[in-house]
């Protein structure tokens, strides 16, 4: 892992997918018509629809997480904001167009009588700042502050952002009070930042120790990415520890799940220790004792198998799995973990290189103008490579048909160089990464670029690969001494690209003591090539756990709706903690509730809680809180 690396975030405009299908039908609905989506037909089990809310200024895919104060009364939407960052004029308290409001920020909903949701408040993030999903509310009472905090990460959305994190004195959520604004990480590798900005964090998570508070953040910009804060005073944190995870060797180079970092993480006390669960990404999740939260100490964490299991089990198809660690939650009695795996890419591209074994290729991708871009399902392309040095110039037009253009990424824009041998009469551009760019060597990214051929990103070592050049060594770069690269115009080898259906992201059921991967699950369209594309994200997004099931969850599951799991061992035996399954290994989820709107849903956050009010027609039961990007808060019930 390099010192600075992109991270993939949870937006289907930034997660590139490596492939793409043709597009099904589109149809009516939240969406519109310009992109399909699935269409429901309400609740079903165990999820039972209360009411929803439509925020001031909604609009497609605009919505992001939602959080819950400690009572209730109160929860708190993400606005993600469009990547321009446009000015909104209807937040509240900007009706008449009076004051200039930053588009994105964090909408508070009080949900006091969930039969009537009401927006009350909007706190703005600094221009071009936005928040993901890192929000969530706790209690705190120390010496230097008593009341409820809001935490809120803070990404780019533009040239002037801010990032890091912000607290919030949410006592009065309709009067929300800044504590901390774009604090975080300084320093990237132990050196100060010029300009002394925040890294960029995309999740954050508090807890409290009674005497004490503490925050974990997400660090998007360097390889130590899980950064512990003292916050026991709120308004001046303290950083006072950082882990990278890749130390305890993580990820599993042997089965491809290199790209390793932290996403997103929960903390909670169990038997006495306080325990980090950090969803890692190709690295699985990684337990840490974070009792001393200034000493962190590694206990463990899981391992991806080498096959598949989902799709050896559903499809038949014997491939290696996608790693993508999303987010988890322990479940009420600490017994199971249940984790997401997120990924928007339904297909996975394939390379052999000059004949041998095929291996997936971790690849960014520039934006198709058309459907038929890229490397197809079930399609196949051989063709010989050609190094093109930078390919900022006059490229010498292809010698074969097909062609394939090996170039490096520097001097000139992406758009150049995809421009210039798109020119050229090459049929695919392969673009690996410089020894000095940022981020390095092994890292890929999107590129910000339009391309009438198959354009893919890739590490350097994968350009080395192709172009046929043996002893490049990745702890060689940058700055070490590796091969040199050819002169311009030398072949490389011949290659072959090919596209396997490797399904959308699902659910892994573990076994906290072991840390077993004991089942997993997936909606059906997301195991059916036929949806692919077409009909939104089907890709499991987060879960919640229920507060007083310990053998219930429920799933946001982007345009498959809400989703209602249960640990049953066996089959059709719902666990029960009070008479635990002597083997584990029998455990499975079994999907017993969704809902999906007629209209179409499109899900990012969920929250859980027990309506505690005696007063409430709910009194005593679970309430499911989800955010839908198109709209707003929606509310929904237990039966």
């Amino acid at each position: 892992m390099q010192p600075r690396r992109l991270v993939v975030v949870c937006m289907t405009a930034l997660v590139l997918a490596a492939v793409s299908a043709a597009p099904a039908a589109a149809h009516d609905g939240q969406h519109g018509t310009d992109e399909g989506h699935l269409l429901g037909t309400g609740e079903s089990g165990k999820i039972e629809f209360v009411d929803k809310v439509e925020v001031s200024g909604a609009g497609p895919e605009l919505i992001a997480d939602v959080a819950v104060d400690p009572d209730h009364d109160f929860a708190y939407l993400a606005n993600w904001g469009s990547p321009d960052c446009p000015l909104l004029e209807d937040v509240p308290g900007n009706e008449a167009g009076g004051r200039t409001a930053p588009d994105a920020g964090v909408w508070v909903v009080d949900i006091s009588d969930l039969d009537n949701p009401e927006e009350v408040a909007f706190i703005p993030m600094s221009q071009d700042t936005r928040p993901g999903e890192g929000l969530q509310v706790i209690h705190i009472e120390t010496a230097e502050f008593t009341g409820d905090v809001l935490a809120v990460n803070e990404e780019s959305c533009g040239k002037n952002f801010k990032a890091g994190f912000s607290l919030w004195d949410v006592t009065d959520p309709t009067n929300p009070v800044k504590l901390a604004k774009n604090f975080g990480d300084f320093t990237t590798d132990g050196a100060t930042n010029t300009p002394r900005d925040a890294n960029q964090t995309h999740s954050v998570f508090m807890w409290t120790t009674g005497e004490n508070a503490y925050l974990v953040a997400q660090d998007e910009m360097e390889t130590s990415d899980v950064d512990i804060f003292d916050i026991t005073d709120p308004k001046h944190p303290v950083l006072i520890a950082e882990v990278d995870a890749n130390d305890f060797n993580v990820d599993q180079p042997d089965i491809f799940l290199t790209a390793s970092f932290h996403h997103d993480v929960v903390v909670k006390e169990i038997e006495g220790r306080w325990i980090m669960l950090v969803s890692y990404w190709d690295g699985g999740w990684v337990l840490l004792d974070v009792t001393d939260p200034a000493n962190p100490v590694f206990i463990a964490d899981t391992d991806y198998a080498a096959v598949d299991p989902l799709l050896l089990e559903e499809l038949g198809v014997a491939l290696p799995p996608e790693g993508n660690a999303h987010q988890a939650e322990f479940t009420i009695d600490n017994r199971f973990i249940i984790g997401t795996d997120e990924d928007f890419a339904p297909f996975k591209l394939f390379m052999s290189i000059a004949g041998g074994a095929e291996q997936p290729v971790s690849a960014g991708t520039a934006t198709p103008v058309d459907e038929d871009v890229y490397i197809g399902p079930g399609e196949t392309l051989t063709a010989p490579t050609t190094f093109l040095g930078t390919a900022c110039g006059t490229i010498a037009p292809a010698t074969t048909d097909p062609a394939i253009a090996v170039v490096e990424r520097g001097g000139c824009f992406f758009q150049d160089k995809i421009d210039n041998v798109t020119a050229a009469g090459y049929d695919v551009i392969f673009i690996f990464n410089s020894e000095t760019g940022d981020p390095p060597c092994e890292a890929t990214l999107g590129m910000l670029a339009e391309t009438e051929i198959p354009a893919y990103f890739v590490s350097r070592s994968v350009g080395y690969a192709i172009l046929g050049i043996e002893g490049y060594n990745p702890a060689n770069c940058p700055g070490g001494a590796n091969p040199a690269l050819p002169a311009v115009g030398t072949a490389g080898e011949t290659i072959t690209l090919s596209s396997q259906f490797d399904a959308w992201g699902y659910v892994h059921l573990i076994d906290a003591e072991t840390l077993e991967d004991l089942d997993q699950f997936a909606i059906p369209e997301a195991l059916d090539p036929a949806f692919a594309e077409g009909f939104g994200d089907l890709s499991v997004h987060e879960v919640a756990v229920d507060p007083q099931d310990a053998s219930l969850a429920y799933l946001s599951y982007y345009s498959g709706g809400l989703r209602a799991i249960q640990i049953q061992c066996p089959a059709g035996t719902p666990y029960d903690p009070d008479n635990p399954p002597a083997d584990t290994s029998t455990c499975e989820l079994v999907e017993v509730g969704s809902y999906l709107d007629p209209a179409g849903n499109n899900f990012w956050g969920v929250e859980t809680f027990v309506d505690e009010n005696p007063d409430s027609p709910y009194f005593g039961r679970t309430v499911i809180l989800a955010s839908d990007r198109d709209s707003g808060l929606w509310i929904f019930v237990d039966p």
